[in-house]
């Protein structure tokens, strides 16, 4: 099954691994460099996953995924949390914020792409 996965981090360098670890698989890759323009590409595409960063100018993590949640289109919308801060405060934030999981970085490709498949294949 193809996988549409949105991918937000401000990070040129992280954006780049994304392309890299997605490359061979039988995903369609988005790519956003914050939170705006994020929720500007959903208003155009609708992607099976999201996975974005926490920390990032403009709108972080944090905002994006509430914005997100408050559409109802979205609402089940698996959306993954990568960051390198991995600890508990902010995991329970991203959670009441609406994030479906947390990946730390930096990642393991193969972790993350059966993460996606199973995130997606859930619906949430």
């Amino acid at each position: 099954m193809t996988l549409t996965v949105l991918a937000i981090d401000d990070s040129p360098t992280m954006r780049n691994m994304f392309s890299l670890a997605l490359a061979h698989e039988d995903i369609v890759l988005h790519l956003a460099e914050d939170g705006a323009a994020g929720l500007d590409l959903l208003r155009r595409i609708t992607p099976d996953v999201v996975i974005s960063d926490i920390n990032m100018p403009d709108l972080d993590g944090f905002g994006f995924i509430e914005a997100v949640r408050r559409q109802e289109r979205f609402r089940t919308l698996p959306i993954l949390v990568l960051t390198t801060e991995p600890g508990p405060e902010l995991r329970a934030r991203a959670r009441a914020a609406g994030a479906t999981g947390w990946i730390v970085k930096p990642f393991d490709a193969q972790k993350m792409i059966r993460t996606l498949r199973l995130v997606a294949g859930s619906g949430g």
